[in-house]
């Protein structure tokens, strides 16, 4: 990433160019991904190509001012990190789903960053409703955030955190909990932006991933909840968790929602593919 990609990206966030790769650093650029960049499926439902590649995930999502997937915001964001200055290994992981089953492999890409006055962060503007601020790799208590009490532990620990020996985990393998409950497990092995080829294929493309099956643009909201776009049903979420539901009437409704909330100008309605029966 050149220095004036850094700068747009940097404007397209709100932020200025920091002095140091610090923690403070990171946290504030953190939320203001979450806050400025949408968490979104968009191009799945739009026919648009969804590359891996460094020069396209910026042209997406500075450029044209859009948002992604976690392979996409984390891989952006992955750039933009290492271009100021921080140590950033690309994580794989595997998300729970439905009664607590792990999905596929490359299922979901996250970011460990190293700061200059130390410490390892798990950083991930890419999981949609998720912790607001990196949280400490290393740490293995609970970990308060906007956003609920996460916890990073050894995969197949129980709930003083004591590891059990029928789990199939990796020995390193970690598990990421909000609020209690397994967001995802994730591997410490590093990884190279080219290995979630095969996971973002699936997750655009299987009628079984449940990013095929909806859509969905979302963000942090400046107050510290969440706006929600799905289809036509818009969420508010306050940061005392009440939500405000409301459909919108029409498509310009929509398209206008889109333009005025999430800053993404479209010229036409992402709709559902059919996926069969």
């Amino acid at each position: 990433m050149n220095s004036a990609q850094v700068e747009a990206y940097l404007r397209r966030i709100g932020a200025e160019h920091p002095a140091w790769p610090t923690i403070d650093v990171l946290r504030e650029l953190h939320l203001r991904h979450l806050r400025t960049v949408p968490f979104e499926n968009l191009s799945i439902h739009l026919g648009e190509e969804i590359v891996l590649e460094e020069k396209r995930l910026l042209d997406k999502i500075v450029g044209a001012h859009r948002g992604g997937f976690c392979y996409e915001l984390n891989g952006a964001f992955g750039a933009l990190l290492k271009a100021l200055g921080f140590d950033v290994t690309l994580l794989a992981a595997r998300v729970y789903g439905a009664e607590g089953r792990l999905g596929v492999p490359y299922d979901h890409l996250a970011l460990r960053v190293r700061t200059v006055d130390g410490g390892d962060w798990l950083v991930d503007v890419g999981f949609g409703a998720h912790s607001h601020y990196p949280l400490a790799f290393g740490a293995r208590g609970e970990q308060v955030d906007p956003a609920g009490v996460f916890r990073v532990v050894e995969a197949g620990a129980d709930a003083a955190g004591v590891r059990g020996g029928g789990d199939s985990a990796h020995f390193d393998d970690l598990e990421v909990l909000r609020d209690g409950t397994p967001r995802y497990r994730l591997e410490v092995r590093p990884r190279v932006l080219g290995d979630f080829v095969i996971g973002a294929w699936w997750n655009s493309t299987s009628p079984a991933s449940h990013f095929v099956r909806s859509l969905v643009c979302s963000r942090v909201t400046e107050d510290g909840g969440r706006i929600t776009l799905s289809g036509s049903r818009l969420t508010v979420t306050g940061p005392d968790g009440r939500k405000e539901v409301s459909d919108l009437a029409s498509d310009e409704e929509v398209l206008g929602m889109y333009r005025e909330r999430f800053g993404i100008e479209l010229d036409r309605v992402p709709t559902v593919r059919t996926t069969g029966p």
